[in-house]
């Protein structure tokens, strides 16, 4: 199962991390999390399903485009990282 890290502003959320999920793609863990979290999507995906603004993925050490993030095809034993961007002057 891949393993799924949140960036400290996120743990909040998930204080019990990393987490675990199954699936063939970035999305499909995330999906699996959201099972299991609910209250975790609203702050990765926006209303539509796609990864919001902010949010950047890494997964087995590389970030991942935003476009395509969610569709990036992973490894069983993938390390996924999910960090919150924040923004502001």
């Amino acid at each position: 199962m891949a393993q799924l890290h949140f960036t400290s502003w996120l743990r909040e959320l998930v204080p019990d991390g990393p987490l675990q999920a199954s699936g063939a793609t970035v999305g499909d863990a995330l999906t699996e999390l959201f099972t299991q979290r609910p209250h975790v999507r609203s702050y990765v995906l926006d209303d539509r399903g796609a990864l919001r603004k902010h949010v950047c993925i890494f997964a087995d050490g590389l970030r991942l485009p935003h476009a395509g993030a969610l569709s990036q095809t992973i490894a069983p034993d993938s390390k996924l990282y999910v960090m919150q961007a924040l923004s502001g002057g």
